[in-house]
């Protein structure tokens, strides 16, 4: 009978350890019970025997004194293997504000109950599980607090229904890959005006794209509409979107010209490929005349039958007389044989006059004062005979003579030329380029080149101070920095030739920093907007306290203009005094196809832009952050430094494997050196519209401090 008692008084308390819970705890179990699998234990510390739930593994409380007044506010429990069908019996705690249960094997449908007990829910992350069927209206209806709503890669189906439209407070809009159809709701780019991020790519989606989305103006970095089924025309309101929003609209079928205003104007083809029917500008299919509006009303389209005269004599308007076309002809035949007989005669003025001479320009001839031949050079077309150092800047202190007889001493050679480390008798000390040599009739084309880049002037870039031309030699006069490239102080010069210092974390983000200020300026605020095409660590200097020079930018025309070959000419000039033998005396053209710096893009086309810049700057970060060459990875591993990057990431290797060791030290800076690491990834983006500018580049690295 006793045993029967205890027995009993067991029961009692197990049933009042459980009436313990919180109801809170309680809505959370009836979710664990839909879960057919947990192979990492994820759940395994939920227990029913607890006062409240707020030590279980995922679960957030809101801080309160009292344990019975703190409630579950956040339930997160991403890749975790779990294998579960949402209950649809059970509501979610009603104070839960966040659910995140990506990256999981949940499927089924998404239960309407499930979601309607939790009215104050702000984010709703259900990424990457094998949800099917329709989205809840009903219950997103409910959900006036929503800001995130992330169903991307499910198995959804359906419309997108209109109840979205009253979550006024969403952020972010993310179904990416499901098999949602239809029409977008009417009125989508009003009733969400705070609207951050859209994607909608890769559904089935139809109809034509709504003209209000031009009103999303808070969006940012990608609205991807792409691999739907969109058709119709683009609405020029898309225009007002913020310009440095990328539009994807590709493999859709829209068709009729391309809008040129705002943020779709200057785009590039790929935000527009797979639509056959679209046209005009980036792509290369251009518009027919019915296709494309005509700059002038008045102009009637083909076909139309009317004209200003009135439609009663349409029919006569049509064509021009027999008159007219003969007249016509007749004065273009009279224009080319005038163009011929001046042709003939400045030919034969210019033969004429070397017969009389032997030697055009002689003494005496005409010719010697250009007046003498329609085809005579002028003389702005060639320099001076008297070939002297031209300083772009006034307070230069030295002349042609004093530059010759220097001591110099070969510092490198790059794919267009020798670099010189020149003293000059005073003690100054100065970097000089050679290019190659010819090119003598281009001298005023080499001229206005030359000048231009020498009024380029940033802390971040090496300043061009003067130059020298002449038929065999053409000479840069740079300002000397003097601790070398950042290659060798990543990766160290040649073995034996010094011991190599790792730079610390602080100096490498300085670096990052100065060379993104300068790319920055060149891009968007020099005079020309120039493109580098060859960033490299090799083309960043460092100077006295290790800052940052951007060196090289503008070469590539100037050696193209001096006539020199893209490769190392032969040293032959006389700066013999005190030559050594070059750091580096690597040969590559200054574009080489397959550079591990070089875009992708590179392989298409050897014309650099802004974006193949940033992607260069982004192998440039991934270097300085691993302590790892590309070429070697390329040689030992047949990967380049962002492939292998890459890969670290899909593995989810620690970021102590992709750092570099000697940064381990910096601890307390692990999340600058990651925030950087994501910076560097955005930049190599295959898809050169997606790459951010180096302005936005160098505003994120400036809020990193880099010091303790």
């Amino acid at each position: 009978m006793a045993t029967l008692h205890h027995i009993a008084l067991l029961l009692l308390l197990a049933a009042a350890a459980a009436d313990a819970l919180t109801p809170d705890g309680q809505a959370l179990l009836s979710f664990k019970t839909a879960v057919l699998r947990d192979p990492d234990g994820a759940l395994a510390n939920w227990n029913a025997s607890d006062a409240d739930p707020c030590a279980w593994n995922g679960v957030s409380c809101s801080s309160s004194a009292a344990a019975t007044a703190r409630r579950v506010v956040a339930l997160s429990l991403p890749r975790k293997r779990l294998v579960a069908s949402l209950p649809a019996s059970a509501a979610l705690p009603s104070s839960l504000r966040h659910l995140n249960l990506r990256d999981n094997r949940l499927f089924g449908p998404v239960p309407p109950q499930l979601l309607a007990g939790a009215p104050a829910l702000q984010s709703l992350v259900l990424y990457g599980n094998a949800l099917r069927g329709p989205l809840p209206a009903d219950a997103l209806a409910g959900l006036a607090y929503l800001q995130i709503l992330d169903l991307s890669s499910n198995a959804l189906n359906g419309a997108l229904p209109d109840s979205i439209l009253k979550c006024r407070r969403l952020r972010t809009l993310a179904l990416a890959r499901n098999n949602l159809t239809g029409p977008l709701p009417a009125g989508l780019g009003i009733e969400l005006p705070g609207l951050e991020r859209l994607d909608l790519s890769y559904n089935r989606f139809s109809g034509g794209l709504p003209e209000d989305l031009g009103n999303l103006t808070r969006l940012q970095g990608t609205v991807d509409l792409s691999h739907n089924q969109f058709s119709g025309s683009i609405p020029a309101s898309l225009g007002r979107l913020p310009e440095k929003v990328y539009i994807d609209l590709t493999y859709n079928n829209l068709s009729g010209p391309i809008p040129q205003n705002g943020a779709l104007e200057n785009r590039g083809p790929t935000a527009f490929v797979g639509n056959p029917g679209l046209c005009g500008p980036p792509l290369k299919n251009p518009c027919s005349p019915d296709a494309a509006p005509s700059s002038d009303p008045l102009v009637p389209k083909d076909g139309d039958s009317s004209s200003g005269a009135g439609s009663g004599k349409g029919k006569k308007s049509k064509g021009l007389g027999k008159i007219a076309i003969v007249a016509i002809v007749l004065s273009d035949v009279v224009g080319i044989l005038i163009i011929a007989l001046v042709f003939f005669y400045c030919y034969w003025r210019a033969v004429s006059s070397k017969d009389k001479t032997g030697v055009a320009g002689s003494k005496g001839s005409k010719c010697g004062g250009r007046d003498c031949s329609c085809f005579s050079r002028d003389e702005s077309e060639s320099p001076s005979e008297q070939y002297d150092l031209v300083a772009l800047d006034q307070e230069l202190r030295f002349d042609l003579n004093e530059l010759l007889k220097a001591s110099a001493f070969v510092l490198g050679k790059s794919g267009i030329g020798i670099v010189y480390k020149v003293v000059l008798e005073d003690g100054l000390t100065m970097a000089v380029r050679r290019l190659g040599e010819g090119g003598l009739q281009r001298f005023k084309e080499f001229q206005t080149e030359v000048e231009a880049i020498g009024k380029v002037r940033h802390p971040n870039i090496v300043t061009l101070r003067a130059y020298y031309w002449s038929f065999d030699e053409k000479l840069l006069i740079y300002d000397y920095i003097p601790n070398g490239s950042l290659s060798a102080a990543i990766l160290g010069s040649k073995p034996g030739t010094m011991t190599f210092t790792p730079l610390p974390w602080e100096a490498r983000l300085n670096i990052m920093k100065g060379v993104a200020k300068g790319m920055s300026f060149l891009h968007e605020f020099s005079p020309k907007k120039y493109v580098h095409g060859d960033l490299r660590p090799n083309n960043v200097l460092l100077g006295t306290n290790m800052e940052a020079y951007i060196s090289d930018f503008g070469l590539g025309r100037l050696a193209n203009i001096a006539g020199g070959s893209p490769y190392v000419q032969s040293d032959r000039v006389g700066l013999e005094k005190g030559q050594s033998q070059p750091s580096d005396a690597s040969v590559s053209p200054l574009v080489s196809r397959g550079s591990c710096y070089q875009a992708p893009e590179a392989l298409k086309t050897l014309k650099p832009s802004q974006k193949w810049d940033v992607y260069s700057y982004g192998v440039v970060l991934l270097e300085m952050i691993t302590g790892r060459s590309p070429a070697v990875l390329l040689e030992t591993m047949q990967m380049d430094l962002v492939q292998w990057v890459q890969f670290c990431i899909e593995e989810k290797k620690p970021s102590a494997d992709v750092l570099d060791p000697f940064l381990a030290q910096y601890s307390e800076w692990e999340d600058e050196m990651i925030t950087v690491l994501k910076m560097a990834l955005a930049c190599v983006q295959a898809n050169p519209e997606r790459r951010p500018l180096m302005r936005h580049v160098a505003e994120t690295l400036e809020r990193l401090n880099g010091s303790s």
